[in-house]
């Protein structure tokens, strides 16, 4: 069993900042559970377009409040609170930030901790140290 806090990854490599989110990463590919899970922050003001080539994402919102876009289609939902949205056909899709938003998001396959938007929006699709 992995007990772990948000206040044990503060500050460590689990804490992945970017120009427009901070993600603290609290359970990774590391931990062979099939996915990773992040307590992710968009700053106020900030958007961020993405695309998951190789991953699936599921986001529930806890704090603040934004937009998410379908890129493809131009749908537009609101986010707010006790929301989720799944990124589960690898659309394109753009998150705008309108207070300093606050999500737990889960990835499939599981991010190895080193992963950073590339120029697309993507991930990578990284694999643990020897595998």
């Amino acid at each position: 069993m992995i007990v772990r806090s948000l206040e044990e990854v503060i500050g460590t490599e689990r804490e992945v900042k970017g120009p427009t989110w901070t993600s603290r990463r609290l359970a990774l590919a590391e931990e062979k559970v099939g996915f990773s899970l992040h307590d992710t922050v968009v700053h106020a003001g900030t958007e961020i377009t993405m695309w998951y080539a190789d991953h699936v994402e599921a986001v529930y919102v806890i704090e603040g409040h934004g937009e998410l876009v379908d890129d493809e289609t131009g749908d537009t939902h609101s986010l707010e609170p006790g929301v989720m949205y799944l990124v589960d056909a690898h659309q394109h899709h753009t998150l705008r930030a309108h207070t300093e938003f606050r999500a737990v998001c889960v990835f499939n396959p599981a991010l190895t901790g080193r992963e950073v938007h590339d120029e697309n929006g993507a991930f990578p699709l990284l694999t643990e140290k020897g595998q």
